[in-house]
Protein backbone atom coordinates (compact mmCIF):
# COMPACT_ATOMS: atom_id res chain seq x y z
CA UNK A 1 0.00 0.00 0.00
CA UNK A 2 1.51 3.85 -0.98
CA UNK A 3 1.52 5.55 2.33
CA UNK A 4 -0.55 8.45 2.51
CA UNK A 5 1.91 11.47 3.86
CA UNK A 6 -0.40 12.62 6.38
CA UNK A 7 0.00 8.88 8.05
CA UNK A 8 3.81 9.00 7.80
CA UNK A 9 3.84 12.24 9.68
CA UNK A 10 1.42 11.18 12.33
CA UNK A 11 3.72 7.69 12.70
CA UNK A 12 6.75 10.10 12.96
CA UNK A 13 5.14 12.42 15.55
CA UNK A 14 4.25 9.78 17.63
CA UNK A 15 7.66 8.76 17.68
CA UNK A 16 9.24 12.40 18.37
CA UNK A 17 6.09 12.58 20.92
CA UNK A 18 8.02 9.55 22.43
CA UNK A 19 11.50 10.76 22.94
CA UNK A 20 10.38 14.20 23.90
CA UNK A 21 7.80 12.75 26.38
CA UNK A 22 10.26 10.40 27.56
CA UNK A 23 13.34 12.72 28.01
CA UNK A 24 10.79 15.08 30.02
CA UNK A 25 10.06 12.39 32.42
CA UNK A 26 6.15 13.50 31.47
CA UNK A 27 5.22 9.49 31.69
CA UNK A 28 1.20 10.43 31.67
CA UNK A 29 1.95 11.46 28.30
CA UNK A 30 4.83 9.36 27.59
CA UNK A 31 1.84 6.47 28.24
CA UNK A 32 -0.08 8.22 25.52
CA UNK A 33 1.78 7.08 22.61
CA UNK A 34 1.65 3.36 23.32
CA UNK A 35 -1.89 1.06 22.92
CA UNK A 36 -3.18 -0.80 26.14
CA UNK A 37 -1.65 -4.21 25.03
CA UNK A 38 2.07 -2.75 24.00
CA UNK A 39 4.98 -5.05 24.04
CA UNK A 40 8.29 -3.53 24.74
CA UNK A 41 11.25 -5.84 23.96
CA UNK A 42 14.73 -4.50 24.91
CA UNK A 43 16.01 -7.95 25.00
CA UNK A 44 18.28 -7.47 22.40
CA UNK A 45 19.41 -4.59 24.40
CA UNK A 46 20.10 -6.41 27.20
CA UNK A 47 17.05 -5.59 28.67
CA UNK A 48 13.85 -7.89 28.98
CA UNK A 49 10.61 -7.99 27.26
CA UNK A 50 7.61 -6.72 29.06
CA UNK A 51 3.68 -7.30 27.95
CA UNK A 52 1.17 -4.77 28.42
CA UNK A 53 1.30 -0.71 28.57
CA UNK A 54 1.64 -0.05 32.50
CA UNK A 55 4.00 -3.45 33.19
CA UNK A 56 6.08 -0.80 30.64
CA UNK A 57 5.87 2.00 31.95
CA UNK A 58 6.87 0.73 35.09
CA UNK A 59 9.62 -0.86 33.92
CA UNK A 60 11.34 2.09 32.02
CA UNK A 61 10.48 4.40 34.64
CA UNK A 62 12.25 2.45 36.73
CA UNK A 63 15.52 2.47 35.31
CA UNK A 64 15.41 6.37 34.02
CA UNK A 65 13.21 8.11 35.80
CA UNK A 66 16.64 10.20 38.02
CA UNK A 67 18.41 9.86 34.93
CA UNK A 68 19.27 12.50 32.40
CA UNK A 69 17.83 11.03 28.65
CA UNK A 70 18.29 12.08 25.22
CA UNK A 71 16.75 10.43 22.68
CA UNK A 72 17.03 10.75 18.97
CA UNK A 73 15.60 8.71 15.88
CA UNK A 74 16.08 9.42 12.14
CA UNK A 75 15.88 8.23 8.66
CA UNK A 76 12.27 6.58 9.58
CA UNK A 77 11.16 3.46 7.04
CA UNK A 78 7.83 3.01 7.17
CA UNK A 79 5.15 0.31 5.44
CA UNK A 80 1.55 0.81 5.91
CA UNK A 81 -0.26 -2.56 6.14
CA UNK A 82 -2.76 -3.40 3.14
CA UNK A 83 -5.95 -2.15 5.46
CA UNK A 84 -4.50 1.22 6.40
CA UNK A 85 -4.32 0.71 9.93
CA UNK A 86 -1.45 -0.70 10.77
CA UNK A 87 1.99 0.08 9.78
CA UNK A 88 6.02 -1.56 10.37
CA UNK A 89 8.43 1.05 11.23
CA UNK A 90 12.70 0.76 11.35
CA UNK A 91 13.99 4.18 12.85
CA UNK A 92 17.77 4.74 13.40
CA UNK A 93 18.29 5.98 16.99
CA UNK A 94 20.42 7.32 19.40
CA UNK A 95 20.23 7.50 23.19
CA UNK A 96 22.56 9.16 25.90
CA UNK A 97 22.04 8.38 29.30
CA UNK A 98 23.43 9.81 32.63
CA UNK A 99 22.35 7.77 35.38
CA UNK A 100 20.89 8.77 38.37
CA UNK A 101 23.31 8.43 41.26
CA UNK A 102 20.75 5.64 43.16
CA UNK A 103 21.17 3.43 39.56
CA UNK A 104 24.40 3.19 39.24
CA UNK A 105 25.78 0.50 40.94
CA UNK A 106 22.67 -1.40 39.85
CA UNK A 107 23.63 -1.29 36.18
CA UNK A 108 27.33 -1.15 36.87
CA UNK A 109 27.86 2.03 34.82
CA UNK A 110 27.92 6.01 35.12
CA UNK A 111 26.25 6.04 31.71
CA UNK A 112 26.06 5.18 28.49
CA UNK A 113 25.45 6.64 24.61
CA UNK A 114 24.36 4.23 22.09
CA UNK A 115 23.24 3.73 18.44
CA UNK A 116 20.86 1.41 16.60
CA UNK A 117 17.26 0.73 15.89
CA UNK A 118 13.98 0.66 16.93
CA UNK A 119 11.76 -1.74 14.97
CA UNK A 120 8.42 -1.02 15.85
CA UNK A 121 4.58 -1.74 14.95
CA UNK A 122 1.95 0.79 14.93
CA UNK A 123 -1.85 0.60 15.30
CA UNK A 124 -4.26 3.27 14.13
CA UNK A 125 -6.84 3.62 17.15
CA UNK A 126 -10.19 4.10 17.03
CA UNK A 127 -9.47 7.93 17.61
CA UNK A 128 -7.51 8.14 14.74
CA UNK A 129 -4.44 8.41 16.16
CA UNK A 130 -1.80 6.11 15.50
CA UNK A 131 0.13 4.65 18.31
CA UNK A 132 2.86 2.24 18.74
CA UNK A 133 1.75 -1.37 19.80
CA UNK A 134 5.20 -3.23 19.71
CA UNK A 135 8.75 -1.63 19.87
CA UNK A 136 12.14 -3.89 19.91
CA UNK A 137 15.66 -1.65 20.49
CA UNK A 138 19.23 -3.39 19.62
CA UNK A 139 22.35 -1.32 19.59
CA UNK A 140 24.86 -1.67 17.14
CA UNK A 141 27.22 0.36 19.56
CA UNK A 142 26.88 0.66 23.11
CA UNK A 143 29.99 3.14 24.41
CA UNK A 144 29.28 2.44 28.47
CA UNK A 145 30.91 4.88 30.77
CA UNK A 146 32.05 1.95 33.19
CA UNK A 147 31.64 3.31 37.14
CA UNK A 148 35.07 4.67 38.24
CA UNK A 149 37.53 2.12 40.59
CA UNK A 150 38.13 2.84 43.94
CA UNK A 151 41.53 3.74 45.09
Amino acid sequence: MTIAFSDWLAICETKARYCRLMDTKDWDGWADCFVDDLVLDTSPAGGKRVEGRDEAIRYVRGSIEHARTAHHVHNPEIAIDADGNGASVVWAMNDRVEMADNRRAAVGETGHTGYGHYRERYRRCADGRWRIAETQLSYLIYDSRPLPRES
